[in-house]
């Protein structure tokens, strides 16, 4: 059992951590149109990202939403890698 663990641990990899300044950076290019340079949207009815209820579900659940599209938001899918994607999330968490 203990040799499963050790095995699939080394088979899932690296852990990857989410780099803020590239999310900015993604976050400018990719989003700011609609949401607003701090966050503030600027579409109706888009969410307002400087407030941290907006982004209290875990990554894993807000990922298929930039991933897919939601609403009137594009999906990214094809567009942003999934670690992109993460990265653009932790940045939107320096908002608040």
């Amino acid at each position: 059992m203990a040799a499963a663990a050790a095995f699939l641990a080394l088979c899932a990899g690296p852990a990857v951590a989410a780099d803020i300044h590239r999310g900015a950076t993604l976050y400018t290019t990719h989003c700011a149109i609609c949401h607003g340079a701090n966050g503030s949207p600027v579409m109706p009815g888009a969410p307002d990202f400087r407030r941290m209820e907006t982004l209290m579900r875990p990554d894993m659940q807000i990922l298929p939403a930039i991933k897919n599209g939601k609403g009137s938001m594009p999906g990214f899918f094809g567009i942003l890698r999934d670690q992109e994607i993460l990265d653009v999330v932790a940045y939107l968490r320096t908002l608040s």
